[in-house]
């Protein structure tokens, strides 16, 4: 029987709703990495270069295990839904975690590049890729060997099936969308000073759903439903929709908490001030900003120098932004619920409610 039947809101309440992963599967996940390591440095293939395989190999171990997993878990949670009874077998269930791990390592890419052009220090509680043992500008090309190695792994174990095409296509397209926020997210700024008469929140918007929400939301469940053999365009569309809504929820959620999050809890130090990136909390305050306060922005806005960071802060304050922020954050997911109670062609509702309970209220 189909797992693709319409669920009705009232049939899924909280309660209901399991987690994405139990621990077992957490720990069946973590186990498949050794496995797909040496799928990915072989040295039987690359005899004359051992250097490089163990390179990679350090590349891979420092940079990918090391995250929340939520993304991948998301696949396998997804294609658990979307799939056909009779699909759910060990072998395809071993697939959706590379297909998890292939997420995995493509984040692990956009988060060494990322950290590497936003000169930042932590990530994950540890130090960024780039500044380990003074690596420095030749992280890039670690973050081009974790890129190339995710096409590595779908050869290998997705050659055969009848939606490798699909998946190959899909990466790319996310690849490219991802880049373009990346290159909207840099134009914000003009050598290194912050050009705050970009700051809109319609400029803010393009940036986080082409930068953050597609290869965070769309990708994980787009896979699976790939991988479950769903093609309607329209399913795909509604998904994508819904999945974007919940991406900018998130990436508010990230700008919050880039500022006011505890460091020991979110895994790194804050620095969206310090880099003066466009965020939400920026755009919210030069929105609410008098003459005076915008000049208070304009001088001290992507300065390091911790005084002028509280001067920001302070300025966020007397703004009532937080404030703000919390009163966004109910109405976002309010909004969110009603549209997912609209979600039609069957897809199933507790997909997306799980997803957006997952990420409500949280603090890392």
């Amino acid at each position: 029987m189909s797992r693709l039947s319409p669920v009705t809101v009232a049939s899924v309440p909280p309660a209901a709703i399991h987690p994405v992963a139990s621990k077992d599967e957490s720990r069946e996940f973590m186990s498949l990495f050794p496995d797909l390591l040496r799928d990915l440095t072989d040295a039987g293939r690359h005899l004359d270069i051992p250097e490089v395989t163990k390179w990679l190999s350090k590349v891979l171990q420092y940079n990918v295990p090391g995250g929340k997993r939520n993304r991948a878990m998301a696949v396998v949670y997804s294609y658990r839904l979307l799939a056909k009874e009779s699909d759910l077998t060990p072998e395809n269930k071993r697939l959706t975690m590379i297909l998890g791990w292939c997420v995995e390592i493509l984040q692990a890419f956009f988060l060494v590049t990322d950290d590497l052009m936003d000169q930042s220090s932590t990530r994950r509680g540890k130090a960024c890729w780039y500044k380990v043992n003074d690596i420095g500008l030749a992280a890039f090309n670690d973050g081009v060997l974790l890129e190339s190695a995710v096409f590595q792994l779908l050869r290998t174990h997705f050659r055969e099936k009848n939606y490798y095409l699909e998946l190959i296509e899909l990466f790319h397209d996310v690849i490219y969308k991802t880049s373009m926020g990346q290159a909207l997210d840099l134009q914000t700024s003009h050598n290194g000073k912050p050009d705050l008469a970009v700051f809109t929140m319609d400029r803010y918007r393009a940036i986080i759903k082409y930068k953050t929400a597609y290869y965070s939301f769309v990708l994980p469940v787009a896979v699976a439903m790939h991988m479950a053999g769903i093609k309607d365009v329209e399913v795909h569309r509604q998904a994508r929709t819904l999945l974007l809504q919940m991406g900018e929820f998130f990436q508010i959620q990230d700008d919050f908490l880039d500022c006011y999050g505890d460091p020991s809890i979110t895994g790194k130090i804050g620095t969206d001030i310090q880099e003066g990136k466009c965020t939400w909390l920026a755009v919210v305050a030069l929105q609410r900003a008098n003459a005076q306060q915008r000049e208070v922005m304009e001088q001290f806005y992507g300065s390091s120098d911790s005084k002028h960071v509280q001067i920001i802060k302070d300025l966020y304050e007397e703004l009532n932004v937080p404030l703000t922020y919390s009163t966004h954050e109910e109405e976002s997911y309010n909004r969110i619920r009603t549209l997912i109670q609209q979600v039609s062609r069957g897809l199933p509702v507790e997909l997306f409610f799980k997803f957006l309970d997952q990420i409500y209220k949280r603090q890392n």
